[in-house]
């Protein structure tokens, strides 16, 4: 069962590959054509080296998150006999179930911390959908579980799971604009845009997988303005690292976690507050989180960037206007 799962999902990435790689080619040659700078070379190695990091984990935990996921398989409640509910229903309990996956890394600092290796790049191209969060292969199944409890097969949950990761390459770029009807129902270029924007009035929002609906449904939309009515996009974190070689980009967060975990001039409970409050939370409102930086620009628009210099490493989140926070 577990090599059958592996094989199956192993030959639909290699399928892939080759597209892949035509897809990253004629953005390149576009981008360089319009002459256009959405490459910086190192940042896109460091965004590969990322992935291998992600798989490497992903295949050594494997073989323990599918026993979990069969074991739970074994007693699901439901059988689907028809194969057209089954699929769509798969299909959009992955989809919903990676959106609340994807949000409680973004409101959580434990799990930013872990997620904020995707935020890192400063820079919007096909490649970043490859800057993955390293250790999300140890967390990720258990929101799987549900599915599997319900009677989707482990093998289906992850061949499915894959197959919808490939949309990710397409919205990452800054090439694509707005595509019509498909932007009240898909996760487009265009939402993802905001997503990876360190702009205040963007941070923390679209954080869908492959469907926009699940944002406008539990309240974390936001439409991409074009530069007249708000500003230009930027990419990365609100505090922008400095450091920027792999060990850093994955370790930074973690290291100001445990900063805040060290201190002696806060009880235990405020400690635990710095683990599992939103990136940005402060005991003394020294930082902020993003909702509370939003709340300011509202206040004070003209103040915003006045508050990136106060942020810190363990801001809100943590890209270049965002260290948060997909």
């Amino acid at each position: 069962m577990i090599f059958s799962e592996t094989l199956k999902e192993n030959l639909a990435v290699l399928k892939s590959t080759p597209f892949f790689a035509l897809v990253i080619a004629a953005e390149i040659f576009l981008s360089n054509f319009h002459y256009r700078k959405v490459y910086n070379w190192k940042e896109t190695a460091t965004n590969f080296f990322l992935s291998l990091l992600n798989g490497g984990l992903d295949l050594l935990v494997r073989s323990v998150y599918l026993v979990v996921l069969v074991y739970a398989w074994n007693y699901h409640l439901v059988i689907i006999e028809s194969p057209w509910i089954y699929w769509t229903v798969l299909i959009l309990g992955i989809d919903l179930l990676m959106y609340w996956l994807h949000r409680m890394e973004h409101f959580c600092r434990l799990f930013w911390a872990a997620h904020v290796t995707h935020h890192s790049a400063e820079h919007m191209n096909c490649t970043v959908e490859f800057r993955t969060s390293v250790f999300q292969p140890l967390y990720r199944f258990v929101f799987f579980i549900p599915l599997a409890w319900l009677g989707f097969a482990p093998i289906d949950i992850f061949f499915v799971y894959s197959l919808m990761q490939t949309w990710g390459l397409f919205v990452h770029t800054e090439l694509v604009k707005k595509l019509g009807w498909l932007e009240y129902v898909m996760v487009t270029p265009s939402h993802h845009r905001v997503h990876h924007a360190s702009n205040v009035k963007y941070l923390d929002k679209n954080m869908g997988f492959l469907l926009i609906i699940w944002d406008k449904l539990f309240g974390t939309f936001q439409e991409e303005l074009p530069a007249t009515a708000y500003e230009p996009i930027r990419y990365g974190l609100t505090k922008p690292l400095e450091n920027k070689n792999p060990a850093n980009i994955i370790f930074h967060e973690w290291v100001g976690i445990w900063k805040d975990m060290r201190r002696n001039d806060i009880r235990w409970n405020t400690k635990m507050k710095y683990l599992f409050k939103p990136p940005g939370w402060s005991h003394d409102g020294s930082r902020q989180t993003s909702n509370e930086m939003r709340q300011l620009h509202i206040s004070s628009p003209h103040e915003i960037h006045a508050v990136d210099d106060i942020c810190g490493s363990n801001q809100r989140q943590d890209h270049p206007v965002r260290q948060q926070a997909h």
